[in-house]
């Protein structure tokens, strides 16, 4: 008999918005401990909060000082080498939005989100051009390997 090693971790999802709803929860749990193991990381727990507007400028005001809309805000609550505890806020109508501007499916811009928050969390910046690039492209590596 082959023994499958378990990838531990939590992953929760929560819902501050009646517009939406995520059907395909566990697979993506799945894919994000694959992730982050593949980036040589841990979970301890990942609080995944779908958001509206109101909810989330407020928080990007009160904790960023930032008075706009924003697509996601990450909150880690570990050190670096420690296993991941952190929450990500996720504004589902600016995410409508973007998919029509970037002429892509909410589905995948979703995703690529949800990707892009796990990678910062995994040690990845995208406070300058390269970094922005580096980012952008593990986001498309995980879109490809997720949806592929």
């Amino acid at each position: 008999m082959i023994s499958i090693p378990m990838i531990k971790g939590k992953i929760l999802f929560f819902y501050n918005t009646t517009s939406f709803y995520f059907p395909h929860r566990n697979r993506l749990k799945v894919f994000i401990l694959q992730l982050c193991k593949k980036e040589k990381q841990s979970i301890k727990e990942i609080r995944i909060i779908f958001s509206e507007k109101k909810e989330m400028r407020a928080i990007n005001k009160k904790y960023l000082s930032h008075d706009y809309d924003t697509d996601i805000i990450t909150f880690p609550f570990s050190n670096p080498d420690e296993p991941i505890e952190a929450e990500l806020y996720i504004n589902i109508p600016v995410l409508i939005e973007q998919a029509k501007d970037f002429n892509c499916s909410f589905k995948e811009e979703l995703h690529r989100i949800i990707f892009h928050g796990i990678l910062h969390l995994c040690g990845y910046n995208d406070k300058s051009p390269a970094e922005k690039t580096a980012i952008r492209s593990k986001e498309d590596y995980y879109l490809t390997q997720y949806f592929g």
